[in-house]
């Protein structure tokens, strides 16, 4: 996957049943790419989840790992599918050359200048600012002073109400977790309202 493919938008998928998960990446395959998919480490089959979810949807949308800890969670993700994959803190350099190998988008997280810094020096290919509810949107755009316009994503307290603040601000990518959808439409598998609050918040950041 070349980083130039990588959606602007990323669907955190946590703590959803392989059917939940399963009915939500086939109702986000319809955005023809224009949505990616974390299923996390610490999601029940996760793995299961990224292999079907490949088999099935991969040529309509992109699916990736998601709170990365360690070299054996990379290799088992890429082993099932995973075409990126995104951590809570930094990835060793054993971590991101395994990815290179495999033609895998590695997003690591930072909280500092000097972090942000190492990361794209050791050679990520965005950096996932974490939790960036906690700086706020004027961080990114303080950060293109110094560094240009990095590959810069928002993650962590992202809504409908603040997105477009995020990309207007410097970032480049958003990664919603719980807010993107409603529980009860969730609980209900109703297709048509996911697909609802996925048009509203596309439609929120044009």
């Amino acid at each position: 996957m070349k980083t130039e493919e990588y959606p602007k938008i990323t669907v955190i998928l946590r703590g959803y049943s392989y059917e939940e998960a399963m009915m939500i990446i086939e109702m986000l395959s319809s955005f023809d790419k224009q949505v990616g998919v974390e299923v996390t480490t610490n999601n029940p089959n996760y793995l299961k989840i990224i292999s079907e979810g490949t088999k099935k949807f991969g040529d309509q949308i992109f699916i990736g790992v998601g709170t990365v800890l360690d070299y054996e969670e990379a290799k088992e993700a890429i082993e099932h599918g995973a075409r990126f994959m995104l951590a809570p803190e930094k990835m060793d350099q054993e971590t991101l050359a395994l990815a290179k190998q495999h033609n895998v988008i590695t997003v690591p997280a930072a909280f500092t200048p000097s972090e942000v810094s190492d990361l794209f020096i050791k050679g990520a290919d965005i950096v996932k600012i974490f939790p960036a509810t906690i700086v706020g949107p004027d961080f990114f755009k303080q950060l293109q002073g110094p560094y240009g316009k990095r590959r810069l994503m928002a993650v962590g307290g992202i809504t409908i109400e603040n997105a477009a603040e995020y990309l207007n601000n410097g970032a480049a990518y958003l990664g919603i977790g719980s807010s993107m959808f409603r529980k009860e439409d969730i609980k209900n598998r109703d297709v048509e309202a996911l697909k609802d609050s996925v048009r509203n918040f596309l439609e929120s950041i044009k």
